[in-house]
């Protein structure tokens, strides 16, 4: 119940004027009494409860009120602190007569509204700033003699239209002593004309950090906070949920360039990356494509509302929303601004809906949290509640809503500073109807008393720092279920968040700020490795039972014409082969960083030993025989004799290059472990991941040099090999007569080495088949070598016996150098070359013969008449004349008579 009391005018003020303060008790505050020619209301109380009673409990609030038609001058409302005192209480409220308006001066305010554009603004902001000049019109201890009167345009976020509307206020009557922009692009223009008019600029809307250069803008002042206010506060979320890596998005507009410039600034000190930074003047179709294909997930968004609208649309239709993105937007757009519709984008309401859920907000404080009165007389509740009767549209609606209590400030801290200026805080001020374009002492006036303005207001503390621009908290916000849900406030000045933990995700937690990358290795198949490992393991016994036959039977001829010693070696370079497949299929499944260098070790020399071994054992038999028994006619005699110590010598020399070469390998440049890193791999699941495949290889920093040179000597040595045994087919010889089982090995043998080597080049990303190919030729040509080599022998000694001692085995089989092919062979050639010396010498002879033959004939011819030649073809002779002697011609005999 609200009750009047109007106090006898008889009694005097006591706490009215100020000149006498109650006293303060633990009940509360004293009553006071109201100003002459007033009265008190108090709220909830009884004309005879107020009697009853003499003190009033702390928050209480009464308001002073005056009769017929006086005004209160002065606070109004007086509110009971905990100390036992009255609120301005240094203040005193009187009741004065109200002055008529016709008889105060008017003092004119250039306004420019966007009520439409890029931000409108001004559909909120011009109904708040009317009803402040109504308010402070009203009021009597504010600017007593004047009145604010507002001429104000639709600016529409446009820098051009704005030019037209400045010209006009400016060169049309009456003059303005204040000008008040809503966009930042208006009052960047603005305020950069206004220097040289000698105008004060207070802006209600803008955020441009450009705005606070005191040099480029001297006589700017806003009620709304600089755009980077906000930055601290998003860098305050990025530490709070862990994101390190982050994209921004914004419209090429000056306000947004510098407050992404600041932002990029304070990340970096904060030790966070903007990995892609993306604009647009008016289409954001690509930018938003290069966002998806670079993998944003955290992403801050600069733009006005019109051009988010465009965005999201893409977003939608590049699918750049959900559990896994975060979008980071301005909070000054209206609530259901994504309803809003625009023919500009073709994506339905439900789309967009979908493409805003659960993006964050950062927005100035502008509505004071705190229920208190402000300078008006109003809370902030009141404020809103009054306003909204105004509009013409709701809230959520209407472009500018949260901005109206910046703007209806903004006309409070004018009427402050014009107070102050014309001498209306009771101290001698100018006149302000005097002020002109051309009047620098006014405007200093004005300009001092702006930047001392403080005050509370509807949006909370109005102050101005250094640069013109408001202090205030920052308010976080979150889009839950298509409205907006507080989620913390944060006042960078103290780094205080005071969060709610009401902050809702689509996938249950923050996401991500990259896609998570699971590293992975490649390991070789233990069921390819593990069979190989099996065949070289055989492959290894079947040596070493080579080897031990041939040593046990190395006193048996046969056995010692092969050369077993070089037999020997090739065995030994086969098992050292075989053990090369062990390591070779050793990664990280099995061992450990620290233990790959050896293992890659391991792998070189036993393979490059082995083969030094095997194939160099095989090359020295082919390389001599070809030596030897190629040999021109006069140095045949050297078959005769074959000395051993020049095979094991020309051994010794290939493995001495092998270990030389390995050993410099392994000083200069030695192998370690190096990662090889494939394309990433999306997983079956659905979930925030992608795998980075991986697989470990030897290698050093000249590995293709190195290879270059192992390759090359050795491929020489493998074609050299297949010239030698090709040459030597037909050769036969009893010092080495495994020669062409040896020559059959090392077709074997070079044939897989030469298709092996490239393909586990080309095939070295995929570990599976470089090892199969890799192992299973070693395995193979090792096989084939002891198989092709020793089974034969073997077999042979098996099945003749000739495993037993040489007496015997000369009884058993008459003599062994006539059951020897190869000594048959050898006298067979004697024998021929013998007769080929002796037809020579019967060829010379029946030439001779001939001649002397010719010379007879001559002679008797002069003598006697030629007789007829004998039917059988042979030559004349004469009756009695007997056979002188043979002539062997070609294959017919001739008799030669005298």
């Amino acid at each position: 119940m609200l009750l009047l009391l109007l106090v006898p005018l008889f009694l005097r003020p006591l706490g009215a004027g100020g000149a006498q303060t109650p006293n303060a008790t633990s009940e509360g505050c004293q009553i006071i009494h109201p100003p002459w020619e007033g009265g008190i209301r108090y709220r909830g109380l009884t004309r005879d409860q107020v009697k009853a009673i003499n003190f009033l409990p702390v928050d209480y609030e009464i308001e002073y009120v005056c009769r017929g038609e006086r005004e209160v001058v002065g606070p109004k409302v007086r509110k009971c602190l905990a100390n036992g005192s009255w609120t301005d209480m240094d203040t005193p409220s009187r009741c004065v007569n109200r002055t008529p308006h016709s008889e105060r001066r008017a003092v004119y305010i250039g306004a420019l509204f966007p009520m439409s554009g890029g931000w409108p603004g001004g559909q909120a902001c011009q109904p708040a700033v009317e009803m402040a000049l109504e308010d402070v019109n009203s009021r009597r201890d504010i600017l007593p003699d004047y009145e604010l009167k507002l001429i104000h345009h639709d600016s529409k976020c446009d820098p051009g239209q704005a030019t037209k509307y400045l010209y006009e206020l400016l060169y049309n009557d009456p003059i303005k002593i204040i000008l008040m922009p809503g966009c930042s692009s208006v009052s960047t223009l603005v305020a950069e004309a206004a220097r040289m008019w000698n105008l004060i600029v207070l802006s209600y809307g803008s955020s441009s950090p450009a705005l606070s250069n005191r040099q480029r803008f001297p006589t700017f002042f806003r009620t709304h906070p600089s755009a980077t206010l906000h930055n601290p506060t998003r860098v305050k979320l990025f530490e709070k949920w862990g994101w390190k890596k982050i994209a921004t998005i914004q419209q090429t507009t000056e306000v947004f360039t510098s407050t992404l410039d600041d932002l990029e600034e304070r990340v970096k000190e904060a030790g966070i990356e903007i990995t892609f930074r993306q604009s647009f003047f008016s289409d954001p179709a690509v930018p938003v494509k290069n966002l998806k294909r670079q993998d944003a997930r955290i992403i801050v968004g600069l733009f006005y509302e019109t051009e988010a609208r465009k965005v999201f649309c893409e977003v939608y239709k590049e699918r750049l929303f959900g559990k896994k993105y975060v979008w980071f937007l301005i909070g000054w757009y209206a609530d259901n601004w994504f309803k809003t519709y625009d023919p500009s984008i073709n994506c339905t309401v439900d789309e967009m809906t979908e493409a805003v859920e659960g993006h964050i907000t950062t927005e100035i404080v502008m509505l004071n949290p705190a229920n208190t009165r402000s300078i008006s007389n109003m809370t902030s509740q009141e404020f809103v509640e009054k306003l909204t009767k105004r509009l013409k549209r709701h809230p959520e609606e209407t472009g500018g809503f949260q901005e109206a209590p910046l703007a209806y400030d903004a006309i409070w801290a004018l009427a402050l500073a014009l107070n102050k200026t014309s001498g209306g805080g009771g101290r001698s001020g100018v006149r302000l109807e005097d002020f002109n374009y051309n009047n620098q002492t006014i405007t200093d006036q004005i300009y001092r008393a702006m930047n001392s303005s403080s005050f509370e207001g509807v949006s909370g503390h109005v102050v101005f720092d250094a640069s013109g621009s408001r202090m205030a908290w920052t308010l976080i916000e979150q889009l839950q279920g298509g409205s907006y849900k507080k989620i913390g406030y944060y006042d960078s000045t103290k780094d205080d968040l005071s969060w709610s933990k009401t902050d809702k995700w689509i996938g249950g937690s923050p996401p991500a700020d990259q896609t998570l990358v699971i590293k992975t290795f490649r390991f070789l198949s233990q069921k390819l490795f593990i069979s190989v490992s099996v065949l070289s393991s055989l492959g290894i016994v079947l040596a070493v039972v080579c080897l031990s036959f041939n040593i046990y039977n190395s006193h048996v001829r046969y056995i010692q014409n092969s050369q077993p010693n070089l037999n020997n070696l090739t065995a030994v370079g086969c098992s050292l082969a075989l053990a090369a497949v062990f390591p070779l299929g050793l990664d990280g499944y099995h061992i450990g960083k620290s233990q790959f260098p050896f293992v890659c070790q391991a792998r070189l020399w036993l393979l490059g030993l082995g083969f030094s071994l095997g194939y160099g054992s095989m090359f020295t038999k082919i390389w001599w025989v070809h030596t030897v028994f190629t040999k021109k006619e006069e140095k045949k005699e050297w078959r005769k004799t074959l000395e051993p110590w020049k095979l094991y010598a020309t051994v010794g020399l290939l493995v001495g290059m092998d270990v030389l070469t390995l050993a410099i390998w392994q000083i200069v440049d030695p192998l370690h472990r190096t990662i090889e890193t494939f394309a990433k791999e999306e997983p079956k699941e659905d979930i925030d991941v992608s795998i980075l495949p991986q697989l470990e290889h030897c290698s050093s920093k000249k590995m293709n040099t190195w290879l270059g040179i192992f390759y090359g000597y050795k491929g020489l040595l493998l074609l050299l090999g297949i010239f030698l045994a090709y040459e030597t087919k037909s050769v036969s010889t009893e010092k080495i007569n495994d020669h062409r089982a040896v020559g059959m090995a090392i077709y074997n043998v070079a044939v897989l080495c030469l298709i092996t080597a490239p393909v586990t080049m080309i095939l070295s990303s995929q570990q599976d088949a470089a090892f199969a190919f890799a192992s299973l030729a070693i395995v193979f040509s090792s096989y084939i070598t002891l198989v092709v080599l020793f089974v034969p022998k073997m077999r042979r000694l098996i099945t003749r016996g000739e495993w037993q001692s040489e007496a015997q085995d000369t009884m058993k089989t008459g003599s062994s150098t006539n059951n020897n092919e190869e000594e048959k062979s050898r006298l067979l050639e004697k024998e021929n070359r013998e007769l080929e010396k002796i037809i020579a010498e019967k060829e010379e002879r029946v030439s001779e013969l001939r001649h002397q033959l010719q010379s007879r004939q001559q002679l008797r011819s002069r003598r006697h008449p030629p007789t007829p030649p004998d039917p059988s073809g042979g030559l004349p002779r004469g009756p009695s004349e007997p056979p002188d002697r043979l002539s062997c011609d070609g294959s017919r005999v001739h008799l030669l008579y005298k």
